[in-house]
């Protein structure tokens, strides 16, 4: 992950903690109902999620209690504005935003000396079977304080209203309360530390739940999307829901996104384009085995990727040129069909969110098409940053700088 790093590709805007942040941060952890980290630095993104204490934990949801209770942790109002980098719910940004826009000052204040807890409440304790997803609706963000902060800001009043009634000015007991209570806590008197609760509508959304489930219900008729196989097959036993259940890799899952206006495509028009390069060349390099040349001059010198290219098997070539046959063929003769000449997980690939939908539903949408066939490696780092760190981990060296010069130019 070096040359990610240097290139400021991989988790540049995590917010360093250490100090008395680490201690507020622990005491958030078991407020939650969670152990305490034994790091001593740590980074976090805009939820409070910190890689490292997920690789101390073995887990990307330590801030979870279970698969329905997720919950984000705020220390700094640095955390304003900050990418989330391992995100339960496609929302979550989305809440933080929320949370900031409406709370920004009062947590700009709480922090000085302070952490909030964030609980983020679907009104579902637990979940049970795979469909129990669609209960999502309303999701309640509510706030809580650690140290109990606001309820020492009403201890203190009340006994500064006992300090004012008749000779109590002259007790020393009330003055010892006070002023062990400023020790503590400052002078609260003045600070408003009242978080009220806050709701956020989930509409279609991608939850971690069940291995990855995606919710579609803003079209024709609601969809369900798993990533996990085993979950899958528990939910089509389901006799209850009227939803259409699918699993990502079932090639009648995009029929069903093109026929319910979710996803389109038009060959022609994606020729043109810079992404369709990026797709062509991304599986051109995989198909690669030893070569005299880096992959990253090759896939940058024409000459040098035409001479590659016939290197490697006929069937590999029609695979990698397929779209560019069909189109040629199509100009002569409409017999040929697309899949004929088209290699499908290409042909997935250049399917794009319909025109018509919302900024909002193309980017869960995008990511849906990511997962289905994860053939750009810009829109892999855009829409799927885990899967996209993982994947490459595990190229060629040569192919990890063509990739970072390839982000590099699009951002």
């Amino acid at each position: 992950m070096q040359k990610l790093k240097q290139a400021n590709l991989y988790r540049s805007e995590l917010i360093p903690v250490s100090g008395k942040l680490v201690e507020r941060y622990n005491k958030c952890l078991v407020k939650l109902g969670f152990t305490p980290t034994k790091l001593t630095s740590f980074f976090i993104d805009g939820v409070g999620y910190s890689p490292e204490i997920a690789e101390e934990k073995g887990s990307t949801m330590y801030l979870n209690n279970g698969e329905a209770n997720p919950h984000a942790i705020i220390i700094s109002p640095l955390q304003k504005g900050k990418p989330v980098y391992s995100p339960f719910h496609s929302f979550d940004k989305e809440m933080m935003q929320q949370v900031f826009r409406i709370h920004g000052d009062k947590i700009n204040d709480i922090t000085r000396d302070s952490a909030i807890c964030l609980d983020f409440d679907q009104n579902i304790d637990a979940f049970y079977e795979p469909l129990d997803v669609l209960k999502y609706d309303k999701v309640s963000i509510n706030f809580h304080l650690i140290d109990n902060l606001n309820k020492a800001q009403k201890e203190q009043e009340r006994l500064i209203e006992i300090f004012k009634k008749g000779n109590n000015f002259i007790d020393e007991s009330i003055h010892e309360q006070l002023l062990e209570s400023a020790k503590t806590y400052g002078d609260l008197r003045h600070r408003d530390l009242t978080l009220h609760s806050l709701q956020h509508q989930s509409e279609s959304f991608y939850t971690k739940a069940f291995g990855g489930v995606y919710v579609l219900r803003d079209f024709i008729s609601p969809i369900v999307v798993f990533e996990d196989l085993k979950w899958y097959k528990e939910a089509i036993k389901d006799t209850i829901h009227d939803v259409l259940i699918y699993h990502i890799n079932q090639p009648e899952l995009m029929e069903k996104l093109r026929d319910h206006i979710i996803v389109e495509y038009d060959l022609e028009a994606a020729l043109n384009t810079d992404r369709y390069q990026r797709i062509k060349k991304m599986e051109f390099a995989m198909s690669l085995k030893e070569t005299q040349h880096p992959i990253q001059q090759i896939l940058n010198d024409n000459v040098l990727f035409k001479s590659y290219l016939n290197k490697l098997d006929i069937d590999t070539r029609k695979k990698i040129m397929g779209v560019e046959i069909y189109l040629e063929k199509l100009e002569v003769s409409n017999q040929y069909k697309i899949h004929d000449l088209v290699d499908i997980g290409i042909f997935n690939a250049l399917h794009t969110p319909h025109s018509s939908l919302h900024v909002s539903q193309q980017d869960l949408i995008w990511k849906l098409l990511i997962n289905i066939s994860s053939r750009d490696v810009l829109f892999l780092f855009w829409y799927d940053k885990d899967e996209f760190y993982k994947q490459y981990a595990t190229w060629d060296e040569s192919f990890q700088d063509w990739v970072v010069e390839t982000i590099l130019k699009n951002i």
